[in-house]
């Protein structure tokens, strides 16, 4: 039998708490100078780091001292090295450069609503004026550059569960619409697996501007098509044989999210293919799954009416929206999941 009592909370813990902020301000100031950058052939004393950083040489040994302190550089008498690892994910010409990430995980974005979160929680909602349901707001754009770790192996367990082949010659090509389509990496995944698919990309005008440029990267803009506008609003065209409505979802009510899934499916043919991407809560105990609650309190922070619903509700809306009962698909040490439906 599982124990989940959660541990005895100590003055130590909610230290740690209170100040992962400075954590997340030292990361953030490494990244944005190329601290790491610069030590990346080696070590280097705090003046040679300020000069390739073009920065104050007291102030950026107070930093290198943050940095090795919370672990991200060791010391080696006066001078910095990189930590283990450090070198292939914090290097920003290292294939493998997981900094940007920083302007998603640790935006201002995010930091101007949860630091507001108790004005929310009395609310009932967000009381931020700009906010993630503002039309053509700007994080989009960051979140359509730059996705998560999450998104290439989700996409690639979509295009395996409804195009495991491609269409032969004389079937109709695949046709898709990707809604709050962001990167557009779900539907440019299919469209990659499948040469005759055709997709059509829905977002704000300012997100597809770089959707767009991620077709052309990908090698797939001549197959993309784009739909600006709001997605409970803009004319959906159609029909298509698979609508994907991705990390859109727990920023609505059950009955908003139910809206959007079924005008989605007006969208496709029947027997065409839904499928619906989403963080979900489960009936694991929250302090042994802490990530789905963390992020639902962004989203209460961050939207009207916004909140990570439990796996049994995506369900239910789905159902409730006029399709089959979904199937659903994981992967180890990914927080998303995927539900996969036909248009009954």
């Amino acid at each position: 039998m599982t124990d989940d009592r959660v541990p005895t909370v100590t003055r130590q813990d909610l230290l740690a708490m209170m100040s992962a902020v400075r954590k997340t301000g030292v990361l953030r100031a490494g990244v944005d100078l190329k601290v790491f950058d610069a030590l990346a052939d080696g070590p280097a004393v705090p003046k040679e780091v300020a000069a390739a950083c073009g920065a104050d040489p007291r102030a950026v040994h107070i930093l290198l001292n943050a940095l090795a302190a919370i672990g991200l550089l060791e010391t080696e008498g006066d001078r910095f090295r990189l930590a283990p690892g450090a070198d292939s994910i914090l290097v920003s010409t290292h294939p493998d450069y997981y900094g940007h990430a920083v302007r998603l995980a640790a935006s201002d974005y995010e930091w101007d609503a949860v630091k507001r979160l108790g004005d929310a929680v009395r609310n009932g909602g967000t009381v931020m004026e700009q906010n993630a349901e503002t039309p053509s707001y700007t994080f989009w754009e960051d979140f359509a550059a730059l996705g998560t770790l999450n998104t290439r192996p989700i996409a690639e367990l979509v295009a395996d569960a409804v195009l495991p082949q491609p269409s032969a010659p004389d079937e109709d090509a695949p046709r898709v619409l990707d809604v709050a389509c962001g990167h557009g990496l779900y539907g440019y995944t299919l469209a990659a697996r499948d040469p005759r698919a055709q997709v059509w990309s829905l977002d704000w005008p300012n997100v597809l501007a770089v959707t767009e440029s991620n077709a052309e990267r990908l090698g797939v803009r001549d197959r993309a098509h784009f739909v600006p506008g709001d997605m409970f609003e803009v004319p959906l065209g159609g029909p298509y044989d698979v609508v994907v409505v991705a990390n859109v979802l727990h920023h609505f009510s059950t009955a908003r999210a139910t809206e959007l899934l079924a005008r989605a499916g007006s969208a496709l043919r029947p027997g065409g293919k839904l499928v619906a991407i989403a963080i979900s809560t489960d009936d694991t105990a929250p302090h042994r799954d802490p990530v789905p609650h963390l992020f639902s309190a962004l989203m209460l922070a961050w939207t009207s009416e916004g909140q990570v619903h439990p796996v049994s509700a995506y369900e239910e809306m789905v159902v409730a929206a006029g399709f089959t009962r979904p199937t659903q698909h994981t992967l180890p040490h990914n927080p998303l999941r995927v539900l996969i439906a036909e248009r009954r």
